[in-house]
């Protein structure tokens, strides 16, 4: 299956939903980001991919607050949550960082759900205490998306009753029920076997069908040739190569980019 095709107007006419322009970020006297950009448009994936240690989830991290930059500038739309001032990052204020955080939804590696909740409260609780929507609407919304995660059946279980994979299907629930404008994953399939890394895979793919703005951090090439509208290769801190899913990684143009495909492919 080829990349998807969503744009509907020219590259760069539309404003991007996340944009990070010159991201540092160092741990200790250990530069992991140097200099990174990336703008996101409303319904592309792209795919960051690259080798361990390259700085892939460490920009997750900073595009979600997780973690803050050291330089450079970040913003979600309108809502500017830092801007770079003389080489350093300076952040807006607790309020508007709260409002940035409501525009992105991120599922981890490792689910990251309320173990003594049960999969209904896990997705709901969030847009009824957060976002104070009416808790009828709520629990509607996530019925659907329950079932859309083929999780039917599963409502009053808690984690520990449900498979890995099961587990992911509602980390994702829980996030698109915050209606996010983009979708960040990381690594969202390593913790699962094959079988349950498929069950997934067909959930994420089905989001990108939807035109789904997403970023997906991923080892998973078959998959991100697939899914994605971009890939972006990120090696020792830094952009090394970004393009068209099938130029980067059936046409790769860096030696670097082709030495880690082959690495993967071993």
């Amino acid at each position: 299956m080829a990349s998807k095709q969503v744009q509907t107007e020219k590259p760069g006419t539309q404003e991007p939903v996340v944009l990070i322009e010159g991201a540092r970020k160092s741990f200790g006297s250990v530069e992991v980001l140097k200099g990174v950009s990336l703008a996101v448009r409303p319904g592309e994936t792209v795919a960051v991919i690259g080798p361990s240690g390259g700085g892939k989830s460490t920009l997750l991290r900073c595009a979600t607050m997780l973690e803050t930059l050291d330089g450079g500038t970040l913003a979600y739309g309108d809502t500017v949550v830092a801007r770079d001032e003389g080489g350093r990052s300076v952040y807006s204020s607790k309020d508007v960082q709260a409002r940035a955080r409501q525009r992105f939804g991120l599922v981890f590696q490792n689910y990251n759900l309320f173990p003594h909740y049960t999969v209904m409260k896990n997705i709901t609780d969030a847009p009824i205490c957060v976002q104070k929507r009416p808790r009828a609407d709520v629990e509607r919304e996530a019925r659907d998306l329950i079932a859309k995660m083929g999780l039917a059946g599963c409502e009053e279980k808690v984690p520990c009753q449900l498979s890995g994979g099961q587990q992911q299907r509602v980390s994702i629930a829980r996030a698109l029920a915050m209606h996010p404008d983009v979708m960040y994953f990381d690594e969202p399939t390593s913790a699962l076997d094959p079988e349950l890394t498929a069950e997934v895979l067909k959930v994420i793919k089905l989001l990108a069908a939807e035109d789904m703005t997403m970023v997906i951090v991923t080892h998973e090439m078959g998959f991100a040739r697939e899914v994605a509208d971009r890939v972006v290769f990120l090696d020792g801190g830094s952009v090394v190569e970004e393009g068209p899913a099938e130029q980067v990684i059936d046409h790769p143009r860096e030696e670097r980019t082709r030495a880690f495909l082959r690495r993967i492919a071993e």
